[in-house]
Formats: structure tokens, C-alpha cells, sequence
């Protein structure tokens, strides 16, 4: 049986206003080189092959195309202007994918996914129709109800999602073909709400989302750890 061509969305089509930046947070420098290109590296690195289909918002489609001259970016890619929810961003990227594929969605920032993971996702998803990378919560969890009652929840059952998140295209083109509903919070939400169990494989806890300053503080230390080891 041949293998199944690839696709990497790469999803960047946020604004990061919680960083509190002048340029959305996927394209803040991180050692030298924007974030957006460590996490597509990533995917390089593991197959130089993949077709990348880049999201960006419409206008961050000239600080891109600077951003590829001033960093040497030369790897094929498609873009494609990324909608007001995320569903919206993924469901444009899907407008390029052909059948009989595998399609890994992935976040812009979290630039340390590792191939270990990269792998699982595709192998799984190429066995299953789907693969979701997940970790556990390094402590205690509560369930927050109304009135500021809560519970705590047996951390054994919680699992924290990730991304690349990576689909067989006929089961994510069908999913993606649904109307959109808020409670759409990933692929995964769209996935199961097409009928489909989704399948989790272990992540990597350093693939954390760079969503605040702190994160990037966080990030540059796991490149400075990775350096020396």
C-alpha cells in the first residue's frame, strides 16, 4: 500500500493581542528567527516533502513575504487568508487539500513540537483516520461551577490537547463541511461532532502554545536547555 501524500496546515491566522506586540505573536522573533519558521521546521525536518498551506491574516500577508526574504525562507507553500474563528482559518486551508491525504493542522506558535510526536500523528492517523497529541496535567485539577463552586477532578481522566492534530482528508473535508458551532474549540471538537472517537497519542510537554510573555520567556529557556544538551 502506497503512503498517503501530506499536508501541513500551519494555522496563523491570530492577532496576539494578548502578547501585547506590535506583530502578531507568530511572527516575534525566538533565537533569531520568527516562531511561525521553528514550528514549520519541525515539520521539515521530518518530511522535507510535505505540502505546507500557510493561514495568515490578510494583513499579514506583506510582513510574511518580508519575513521569507529576510530569513532565507525558500520551502514551497501555499496561503491562504485565515477566517474570524479558528474554524473558519482551518476550513480556508482545506480549500487546497485533495483526497485520499493525511491533513495535520497545526499551531503556529507552538514551535516545539518533536518528531517523536510529529511520527505518532501520522502513523496513527494513517491506521485510525485521526491522531490528537495530548499530555497530562503536572497538578491538581478542579471542575470551576457557577457561584465559584467547584470540585476537583481525578487528573488520571484529564488529558491536555496539542497540536498537530492529523486527519485522514476524507474524514476532515466531511467534518469541515458542517456548519460552525462555538463549541468548535479544535479540529478534534469538529471531528467528533461528525461522529467520529478521536484518538489520543501521547505528546511532548515542552510543545507548550506561546500565547503570553511569559511563554516566550518559557520558550527561550527550553531552546537554551535543548542547546546544551
Amino acid at each position: 500500500m502506497s503512503r498517503l501524500h501530506r499536508y501541513l496546515i500551519v494555522v496563523a491566522g491570530g492577532r496576539g493581542l494578548r502578547m501585547g506586540a506590535s506583530v502578531p505573536k507568530q511572527f516575534l522573533t525566538l533565537a533569531g528567527k520568527p516562531v511561525i519558521f521553528h514550528a514549520i521546521d519541525r515539520f521539515l525536518d521530518y518530511d522535507p516533502a510535505i505540502e505546507l498551506v500557510i493561514v495568515l491574516p490578510e494583513d499579514s500577508k506583506g510582513l510574511w513575504e518580508e519575513l521569507c526574504i529576510q530569513y532565507d525562507f525558500k520551502s514551497a507553500h501555499n496561503i491562504v487568508t485565515g477566517g474570524e474563528e479558528r474554524y473558519n482559518s482551518v476550513r480556508n486551508g482545506l480549500s487546497l487539500i485533495r483526497q485520499k491525504s493525511l491533513v495535520a493542522v497545526h499551531d503556529a506558535v507552538r514551535p516545539f513540537v518533536s518528531t517523536e510526536t510529529i511520527d505518532k500523528c501520522f502513523t496513527v492517523a494513517a491506521e485510525k483516520g485521526n491522531a490528537v497529541p495530548f499530555i497530562k496535567p503536572p497538578g491538581s485539577v478542579r471542575e470551576i461551577f457557577r457561584n465559584n463552586r467547584n470540585r476537583p477532578l481525578k487528573r488520571e481522566k484529564i488529558a491536555l490537547i496539542q497540536t498537530p492534530q492529523v486527519f485522514r482528508s476524507d474524514i476532515l473535508l466531511a467534518a469541515y463541511a458542517r456548519a460552525y458551532r462555538p463549541d468548535f474549540t479544535d479540529d478534534a471538537t469538529v471531528v467528533e461532532a461528525a461522529g467520529h472517537n478521536i484518538n489520543l497519542v501521547p505528546g511532548n510537554p515542552e510543545n507548550i502554545k506561546i500565547t503570553t510573555k511569559l511563554d516566550m520567556i518559557l520558550a527561550e529557556t527550553i531552546l537554551t536547555i535543548n542547546y546544551e544538551l
